[in-house]
């Protein structure tokens, strides 16, 4: 082969790399390798629940032939969404992705995705069989923008076996503060103070959700969901409450402090499952993991409230599901498909019994593999009905707010500084200060009114 050969040939090499790389991701975007149409679906999903996931998208796959759903995990929720903004109008997007309830905000306004009433409107499909507290939560203007996929509230777990040993009365269904100190001081009393009797970890959500539970709101403008808020009120009388009976139980000696951040969740679980604690407050998702690692016998009901107050409810956490817009119609429609498959009954219930999130399709419950999850774990029942049972308002249905990762450190700095014996209102004050100045300074930034 001449020089010359070899030239023409390297340059046809070097075009067709290029060629592959800049139109490659448009050539995959149309077909794929069984004339599926692909639907790019990023989640944040690890561990165990990435395993329940996959296997979710893969009966999908299996349940039809015409779009291939593709999975591809994104790490935690914070890397995810900064990816996700990042690559929108690219190739290289998702075309359904999973985005936290604390980013809720921010997607919203990004302009980023196709509403999903859109599909729901053309489809008929029927939305009031989906949770209304959950749906709450990702509509805006009576549309409905995302589809809420796995779903958590906070609850009270008890180590039943542990108040059956020392004679002592479990809590009701909707406790009020002082029905929850009254146990943990006789359970601390009568364990010759072996076992403290509580404890709420630091974590910024837990104070969010007893605003809501007494009825108070987090922001102006009705938690952002009737217009963007302007200020964030955490020294208000629901907090106040809240606080007063922390500190109550602390004074009695019955309150284990774990902190804040990922180890203290991690040694108050290590904790209550050790007899150290017997009661805590915490996501319903983690009865997954107690169901499995528990030798007592576990007790579950509903997030307590201020005494003289009927339980407002909570709002949820975990994440929802969204559709990019970047991505042409046939491939938008794909992943609406995807997401109508997510919350079927059946679908539903599995990933409740695998994963230990909420069911959110009210015909779950009916499934043979949630009646017999609930024979063998009765407790299983009470998250669901406490998110059952709770009436939408604007107060429990979660806080549109952008910049929440960073309003929750400084929620969480202020706990702790009370925790740990700080004047609660002087606290709180100082602390909403800083963070209505983050507030303002975003909304400057972002042009918001």
């Amino acid at each position: 082969m001449t020089k010359y050969k070899k030239m023409i040939l390297s340059l046809i090499l070097v075009i067709g790399v290029i060629f592959l790389g800049v139109f490659g991701n448009n050539i995959s975007a149309q077909t794929s390798a069984n004339n599926r149409i692909p639907v790019v679906f990023w989640h944040e999903m690890g561990g165990p629940a990435e395993k329940t996931l996959l296997k979710l998208v893969n009966d999908f796959n299996k349940s039809q032939t015409k779009y291939q759903v593709i999975p591809k995990y994104q790490g935690s929720y914070d890397t995810a969404i900064q990816k996700i903004f990042q690559t929108h109008g690219t190739n290289t997007s998702p075309a359904v992705f999973q985005s936290s309830n604390v980013s809720t905000a921010q997607v919203l306004h990004s302009g980023f995705t196709t509403p999903i009433q859109k599909f729901v409107d053309a489809d008929n499909y029927d939305l009031s069989k989906i949770s209304p507290v959950a749906r709450a939560f990702h509509a805006q203007g009576g549309k409905q923008q995302a589809m809420p996929f796995n779903t958590s509230q906070p609850v009270l777990y008890y180590n039943a076996t542990l108040l059956e040993k020392y004679g002592i009365t479990p809590p009701s269904v909707s406790p009020t503060y002082s029905e929850i100190t009254k146990i943990a001081k006789e359970l601390y009393e009568k364990s010759n103070h072996q076992v403290k009797g509580m404890t709420v970890q630091i974590y910024g959500w837990l104070l969010e959700e007893a605003i809501a539970n007494n009825g108070g709101m987090f922001t102006n403008r009705n938690d952002g969901h009737t217009g963007n808020p302007t200020k964030v009120s955490i020294n208000n009388p629901e907090a106040i409450e809240f606080f007063k009976w922390i500190r109550e139980n602390i004074k009695n000696g019955d309150f284990m402090d774990y902190g804040a951040g990922s180890m203290a969740s991690t040694n108050q679980t290590s904790g209550f499952l050790t007899n150290k604690v017997g009661m805590y407050v915490q996501s319903s998702a983690s009865m997954s993991q107690l169901n499995k690692k528990n030798k007592n016998k576990l007790g579950v009901t509903y997030f307590p409230h201020a005494d003289g107050k009927k339980a407002n409810g909570v709002s949820i956490g975990g994440a929802a599901l969204w559709i990019s817009n970047d991505k042409p119609k046939e491939i938008q429609q794909g992943a609406y498909e995807f997401i109508k498959y997510t919350v079927r009954p059946e679908v539903q219930a599995q990933w409740q019994k695998s994963t230990g999130y909420m069911a959110l399709n009210k015909d779950s419950k009916d499934t043979k593999i949630l009646q017999q999850f609930y024979a063998k774990h009765p407790e299983g029942k009470i998250p669901s009905q406490q998110l059952q049972n709770t009436v939408p308002n604007f107060g429990n249905s979660g806080i549109l707010l952008e910049g929440m990762q960073s309003i929750r450190k400084l929620e969480e700095n202020a706990m702790e500084k009370i925790y740990r014996g700080g004047d609660i209102e002087k606290t709180l004050q100082q602390n909403e200060d800083a963070i209505n100045e983050i507030v303002y300074n975003q909304n400057r930034a972002n042009g918001y009114k």
